[in-house]
């Protein structure tokens, strides 16, 4: 651990590659992502992959199913303070969501950030989280590379174990810190 700023867990150390990486634990939800970010932003970070959960409805996605969001539709909230209307899209980093995409067997996907948990799905959205949209604004804001990896930890309230939902952020991982090795 090199650091543990506002309870939150940091680590840095270096890819196999030897290229420097710093794993950082954000909270939840996008306020709470945003503001670590800005932090990031501070000590030099000029690249990010937000690899977290999503739940899906029944059909949409499959439970463990590793989603690459090509945008993040505002649901309302603490969007509007990232200059978001409610129902506007964000997208990632067009350079880093496609060395994403090349190196993730995962889908690509529209996904709704809200900020309460139980809010129902946009039609064109294959996911909801509670971070993507804040994260990635403010990555626009602060000038920073950013994309997301979202594993799929919940389907209509069946939830993926403990077990499975470790070895799948294990790949989300490791993608990202392929995606993030920009030559």
């Amino acid at each position: 651990m090199s650091n543990h700023a506002r309870g939150l867990w940091g680590y840095s150390g270096e890819t196999p590659a030897g290229r420097p990486l710093t794993i950082q634990a954000t909270g939840m939800g996008g306020p709470s992502a945003a503001l670590v970010l800005a932090d990031l932003a501070k000590l030099g970070v000029r690249r990010a992959v937000r690899v977290g959960t999503c739940t899906a409805a029944a059909g949409r996605a499959d439970l463990g199913e590793l989603l690459l969001p090509s945008k993040a539709i505002a649901a309302g909230g603490s969007a509007s303070s990232f200059g978001l209307e409610a129902e506007e899209a964000v997208e990632p980093d067009a350079q880093l969501y496609d060395r994403l995409r090349d190196e993730l067997d995962g889908r690509e996907a529209v996904v709704a950030s809200f900020d309460t948990v139980g809010s129902s799905l946009p039609p064109e959205a294959t996911a909801a989280d509670m971070q993507t949209v804040a994260v990635f604004a403010q990555a626009h804001q602060l000038d920073i590379a950013i994309a997301a990896i979202l594993i799929v930890s919940e389907v209509d309230n069946e939830r993926l174990s403990d077990e499975k939902l470790e070895a799948t952020a294990k790949r989300a991982g490791r993608t990202a810190s392929e995606g993030l090795n920009l030559n």
